[in-house]
């Protein structure tokens, strides 16, 4: 028996970095194959693995993984009513996006938070491509980070080009492993060679036709700056969907709402149309903003759409 990080995942087979700092393939034992869960995969990147040898073949087999301390998951893009877990064991998360081309909404950022949010995994917004942006482009920016900053959420600025929060950033990965999200072409894989160029990160533009991101990164992948500072790299997504979470509980996963729940005067308040809701009250007031406010609903009717088809 031994134990291994796992560092990448194609499917079938799993990169593992042992203690003794080796990298050995592995593959899954049959029965954590048969597993019943919903996951998609029932190892991923940040796992701590249990390893046992096949005794015919002598190849690696992982038997089980260790408990996990958190791990970010989203209802897979490929199996309706399942869920894939992008990443577990994780002590902040980078969210990437960029004003324009493409464009990064705040219903992507909110959805993401909020899968932060339930294992209260720190995440800094990070604004990449600040050499591409003119006037409105920076007003617009200003106007959305205001509303993160607000709420306690850190705000980094960058630029690859221009060098811009490049050291700032790094210092944030120091002694920690970091999951890097966002949309596929919003700079991710080339900050990150920027931070360490020996990562090379295979890095790519954006679509003629769709002005979106083309992928470079297939499968998450863990990469050591050193053995105490690891970055997690994922493949860009284009939509970021829920599961296995309750109606009820999306509110407090947004966490400005979070500390006026008790003021709502009925517990299992839904923020939509009941009297004498904090949340609302706080909307109407300002307090909490009109974007989060709408995403909160938009959020809320698409997971109460799904959430028999989950249980």
């Amino acid at each position: 028996m031994a134990s291994g990080l796992v560092i990448r995942s194609t499917g079938s087979w799993y990169d593992i970095h042992l203690e003794n700092g080796e990298n050995i393939q592995a593959r899954l034992k049959g029965l954590l194959r048969l597993d019943d869960s919903k996951d998609t995969n029932p190892v991923a990147v940040g796992d701590k693995a249990i390893l046992e040898k096949d005794p015919e073949t002598s190849d690696w087999m992982i038997s089980g993984i260790e408990e996990r301390n958190n791990y970010i998951v989203r209802s897979s893009p490929k199996h309706k009513g399942a869920r894939q877990v992008i990443a577990a064991n994780i002590d902040q998360c980078l969210l990437i996006g960029t004003i324009d081309a493409p464009r990064t909404s705040t219903g992507f950022i909110d959805r993401f938070l909020m899968a932060a949010e339930a294992y209260r995994i720190p995440t800094i917004i990070v604004f990449n491509k600040q050499d591409l942006l003119d006037e409105k482009g920076k007003r617009k920016q200003a106007a959305i980070a205001d509303i993160y900053s607000k709420i306690g959420y850190e705000i980094l600025l960058t630029s690859v080009n221009e060098n811009k929060g490049i050291q700032e950033l790094a210092d944030k990965l120091v002694h920690k492993t970091t999951l890097i999200f966002g949309h596929s072409g919003v700079g991710k894989s080339s900050l990150m060679n920027k931070i360490n160029p020996n990562l090379n990160l295979r890095t790519g533009g954006l679509s003629r036709f769709a002005n979106r991101g083309m992928h470079t990164t297939t499968f998450a992948e863990m990469f050591f700056l050193n053995e105490q500072t690891k970055i997690i790299d994922t493949p860009g997504v284009r939509e970021f969907g829920h599961m296995n979470m309750a109606p009820e509980e999306i509110s407090h996963y947004f966490a400005e709402m979070r500390e006026l729940l008790p003021k709502c005067k009925f517990n299992n308040c839904t923020h939509t149309d009941e009297p004498n809701c904090a949340i609302k009250e706080a909307w109407m007031s300002g307090q909490i903003s009109e974007e989060r406010y709408k995403n909160y609903l938009n959020i809320y009717e698409e997971i109460k759409s799904n959430y028999k088809h989950w249980e």
